[in-house]
């Protein structure tokens, strides 16, 4: 891992990382607590979901810190932030996760830096991933597909009614490998629509499962102001910002 840090830092610098060191020092093992008792209440073990680290709009250091911290995924919502990333740290730093929404033109990119790819909401950006996959890349390009459970106009993801010709479309494309689901709640307090977002998402990969040979395992379901519920609700992933690292710097 390409560090950041180093006897040459700059006194901002070294201050900035010391922040992020103690804010993620005092942030994480609450996060594991949440996730822990959400697990819990539902006879699942916390050990079944894997924290995203989100580190969208925070420097360096912030990287860095949840590095020391031990977790071992981060993702970015942006092809150029990842590209950033992997540039400052390294390919094999951690798990690369692209999260956020992803421009058929950039498919290229995000398959040189992302280990998994969690926003293929389209068959036409599921065939041009599988048109730009490398010839010579061991094994396929692991995705997932975006579902948009809740059915908000401005959110991208199969709806229900089409989530299902769209996957078997996506399953005959070799290049991939589908792992699983996303979605993304709306930015509610209202419990009951969390849950029902959530839980659809759920009985889309369980009529998948058994209906078609689509044997994904994952449901990246939750985050900051969601992830105790999605946890419940079947979620394998949570993708972590604020909760994590605290509010972006302005």
């Amino acid at each position: 891992m390409k560090s950041v840090g180093g006897d040459d830092r700059g006194a901002p610098l070294q201050r900035e990382l010391e922040r992020y060191r103690q804010g993620v020092g005092e942030r994480l093992p609450r996060v594991r607590e949440t996730i822990e008792e959400s697990a819990g209440r539902v006879n699942r073990s916390a050990s079944e979901v894997t924290l995203v680290a989100v580190t969208k709009g925070h420097p360096a250091e912030a990287v860095e810190a949840v590095l020391e911290h031990g977790l071992k995924d981060l993702g970015e919502n942006r092809v150029g932030g990842l590209e950033e990333r992997v540039h400052q740290f390294g390919r094999n730093a951690c798990r690369w996760h692209m999260v956020g929404r992803l421009q058929r033109r950039k498919a290229p990119r995000a398959l040189a830096v992302a280990d998994l790819i969690h926003s293929v909401g389209s068959v036409r950006l599921a065939e041009r991933l599988d048109r730009v996959a490398p010839a010579d890349r061991t094994g396929p390009v692991p995705v997932l597909l975006q579902v948009n459970a809740s059915g908000e106009e401005a959110k991208a993801g199969f709806s229900a009614d089409t989530f299902m010709e769209g996957l078997e479309r996506i399953l005959e494309l070799t290049s991939l490998e589908v792992r699983g689901l996303m979605t993304m709640a709306p930015l509610t307090d209202d419990e009951e629509q969390l849950r029902r977002c959530f839980r659809r998402t759920r009985e889309l990969h369980e009529a998948a499962r058994a209906r078609t040979n689509y044997r994904g395992t994952e449901l990246s379901m939750g985050m900051s102001n969601d992830y105790g519920i999605a946890v419940e609700e079947g979620s394998t992933m949570v993708r972590l910002g604020t909760a994590l690292l605290g509010e972006r710097p302005e």
